[in-house]
C-alpha cells in the first residue's frame, strides 16, 4: 500500500491552524482559568456537612447537576459485593413521599418482607440440617409478603415526575470509587429538583428491592457471564489484586449479589450516604441568591452523620508476573496491567503523558505500530487508573488482534513500544502535543453544563478544592522526557505485571441427543430454591 499524501496547500493550512490553536492553549494558564471561574463559582458547606457548588452560566435557561457520593464498589462490605451498585438502582425507586400510595402501610408491609426474608435466609444458610419443606414454606411466605407490599407501589414515579418537568439525561453510574447521579432540567424547576434529589438522598425507600435484585443479576449475566471479555477482565482483576477490594467484581459475585437484602442496602445507605460524604455541583442559569435558600431548606434538613472511615487495606507489592488465559470460541483479546500509585501521586501527570503519547488518536505510537504499520491489530491502546484511581490502580495496555494474529503477537508488539519508552526519549513534538491536547481537552470538557458540574464535583470531592481542576495544568507543564523514561522503567517491569488473554478455541461439537424411551417416565430432579427465590 502506498503512503497517503496530503495536498501541500491543505497540509500547510492544517499546520498553521494547529500551531495557532496550540499557541492559544499555551497562553491559557491555570491562574487565568481560576480567576475566570472564581467570579462564577460559589461553594457552600451546609451545617450537616454536605458540600454544594454552584457555577453560574446564564447563557440558556437550564441547569445540570452532578451528585457524587464518595462510595463505590470498593466500599462494598465483605461478603456483599455489588451492594453499592444495587443501591444506585434503589435511588430511583422513590422516597417516603414519591412512589407510594400509602407509605405508613407500605412501611409496615416492607418490614414484614424483611422479617420473613431473614427467617428464610437463616434456614437457607444452614450448613447442615436444612429442611427442604420448611425452606419451601418460608419462601412462599416471603413471596406473599413481597406481593402484599407491591400493592402500594407507584412504579417509576420518581423518574416520571422529573421527566414530565423537563429533565433529560436522567441517569446514574457506579464505579469502584464513587456513585454518581445526574440530569439536566429547566432553570425554573430548580426547587423541584432540590425536593427530588434531597428526598432520595435523605429518605430513600427499599421498595421493589428483590425484584430489582433480579434485574442486577440479569445485568451481571449479560455483562460478565455471557461475555468472554467480561469474564476475562473479571478474572484479570481478581488475579492482579490479592488484598484490595479492586480485585472484587464490581457488579458483584453471583453468590453474594443474589443474597444481599434490603436491610443490608439500608445499612449501606446509612453509612455512606451521609451528607459529609457527598458533593453536589450545579452549573447553569441559577444565581446564589436563588439557589442557596432552596438548598439549605431541602438538603440542610438531611440528618448529619459521621464521615465513613478511610479504607486501611493496602495491596502488597507484586513480586512475580501473573497470568490468566481463557480459551473460548470467540474473538481473541490481550490485556496487561501494572500496579501504579493513586491519583495523588506526584507522577500522576506523567502517566497521563504516557497514555497520550501511546494511545491518543491515529498519530499515537500503539495505533501507528500495531494498527497502521504492522496490520496485526484492530485496536491497541494504553490507559491509566483501572479499575479506579482513588486507591492504587493499574496502568493497562490492551489490543484486539486482527484475523490470523494472536494475543501473543499483541503482547510482543506492546512490549516493544514499552521498551522504547524506557530506552529512548519521546520527541519534543510528542511531549508538546500532549500538553496542548491536555489544555484543549480540559477546556472542551467545560463547554457544557453537565461536563462542568461533573468536573467541579469530582475535584472538590477528591482534593477539597475545585480549583485543582485547573492547577493540574501546572503539573502537566512540568512533565519532562526524563520523567517519562523514569516512570516507565520503574513501573513497567515483569514482576509488576499481570496479563490476561482470550485464545480462540474451536467450538466443541454438540453431542447427539440421547433417545428417550416412549414408555416409562424418568423421575424429575427435585426443584431447589436459590436464596433469591425458586430457580
Amino acid at each position: 500500500m502506498l503512503p497517503s499524501r496530503k495536498p501541500p496547500l491543505l497540509w500547510l493550512v492544517l499546520t498553521l491552524l494547529l500551531s495557532s490553536f496550540a499557541a492559544q492553549a499555551q497562553q491559557t494558564t491555570s491562574t487565568q482559568l481560576i480567576s475566570s471561574f472564581d467570579k462564577r463559582v460559589t461553594v457552600k458547606v451546609l451545617p450537616n456537612g454536605l458540600t454544594f457548588i454552584l457555577c453560574e452560566r446564564p447563557e440558556a435557561p437550564v441547569f445540570s447537576f452532578f451528585t457524587i457520593v464518595d462510595a463505590g464498589s470498593a466500599n462494598d462490605p465483605q461478603g456483599e459485593s455489588g451492594l453499592a451498585h444495587m443501591f444506585e438502582h434503589m435511588a430511583f425507586k422513590g422516597t417516603n413521599q414519591i412512589g407510594t400510595t400509602n407509605y405508613p402501610a407500605e412501611k409496615i408491609a416492607l418490614a414484614r418482607v424483611e422479617k420473613d426474608y431473614a427467617a428464610y435466609e437463616y434456614e437457607y444458610l444452614k450448613p447442615v440440617g436444612r429442611d427442604p419443606q420448611k425452606l419451601k414454606q418460608l419462601h412462599e411466605v416471603f413471596e406473599a409478603d413481597v406481593k402484599a407490599a407491591q400493592q402500594y407501589v407507584i412504579p417509576n414515579q420518581f423518574s416520571e415526575i422529573a421527566e414530565e418537568n423537563g429533565a433529560v439525561g436522567l441517569n446514574a453510574s457506579t464505579s469502584e470509587d464513587s456513585t454518581q447521579y445526574f440530569w439536566s432540567m429547566p432553570a425554573n424547576r430548580f426547587q423541584l429538583w432540590a425536593y427530588l434529589e434531597s428526598g432520595r438522598i435523605g429518605h430513600p425507600v427499599m421498595r421493589e428491592f428483590y425484584k430489582e435484585r433480579n434485574v442486577v443479576m440479569e445485568e451481571r449475566r449479560m455483562r460478565i457471564d455471557s461475555s468472554p471479555i467480561g469474564r476475562m477482565v473479571e478474572q484479570f482483576l481478581a488475579t492482579a489484586y490479592v488484598a484490595h477490594p479492586y480485585g472484587r467484581s464490581g457488579v458483584g459475585w453471583p453468590s453474594e449479589i443474589s443474597q444481599v437484602s434490603a436491610t443490608e442496602a439500608a445499612a449501606f445507605h446509612k453509612k455512606y450516604y451521609t451528607p459529609s460524604n457527598i458533593v453536589i455541583a450545579v452549573a447553569g442559569d441559577i444565581t446564589p441568591a436563588e439557589a442557596m435558600p432552596i438548598v439549605e431548606k431541602y438538603f440542610g434538613s438531611i440528618p448529619a452523620g459521621p464521615r465513613p472511615e478511610e479504607m486501611t487495606t493496602v495491596e502488597p507489592p507484586q513480586i512475580a508476573e501473573k497470568s490468566v488465559i481463557l480459551k473460548d470460541p470467540s474473538q481473541p483479546f490481550y490485556i496487561e496491567g501494572y500496579h501504579r500509585p493513586d491519583y495523588r501521586d506526584p507522577d500522576n501527570a506523567v502517566y497521563d503523558a504516557i497514555s497520550d503519547i501511546l494511545s491518543n488518536g491515529r498519530t499515537s505510537r500503539l495505533y501507528r505500530s500495531l494498527v497502521r504499520d504492522q496490520h496485526i491489530a484492530a485496536v491497541a491502546a494504553g490507559f491509566s487508573g483501572f479499575p479506579g484511581d482513588k486507591y492504587p490502580g493499574l496502568y493497562a495496555f490492551y489490543a484486539v488482534p486482527l484475523p490470523g494474529h494472536t494475543p501473543q503477537e499483541m503482547r510482543t508488539a506492546i512490549h516493544k513500544q514499552i521498551d522504547l519508552l524506557k530506552t529512548t526519549d519521546v520527541t519534543d513534538a510528542e511531549l508538546e502535543m500532549f500538553k496542548t491536547r491536555a489544555r484543549a481537552d480540559l477546556i472542551r470538557g467545560l463547554d457544557d453544563n453537565r461536563g462542568l458540574a461533573s468536573q467541579l464535583a469530582q475535584y472538590q470531592l477528591r482534593y477539597g478544592d475545585w480549583r485543582e481542576l485547573f492547577r493540574q495544568l501546572d503539573a502537566i507543564d512540568k512533565v519532562t522526557k526524563a520523567d517519562i523514561r523514569r516512570v516507565a522503567n520503574k513501573v513497567f517491569v515483569a514482576s509488576n505485571r499481570t496479563y490476561a488473554m482470550i485464545e480462540t478455541e474451536a467450538p466443541q461439537p454438540q453431542a447427539a441427543p440421547v433417545a428417550t424411551p416412549k414408555t416409562g417416565a424418568t423421575p424429575a430432579k427435585p426443584a431447589t430454591a436459590g436464596k433469591g427465590g425458586a430457580q
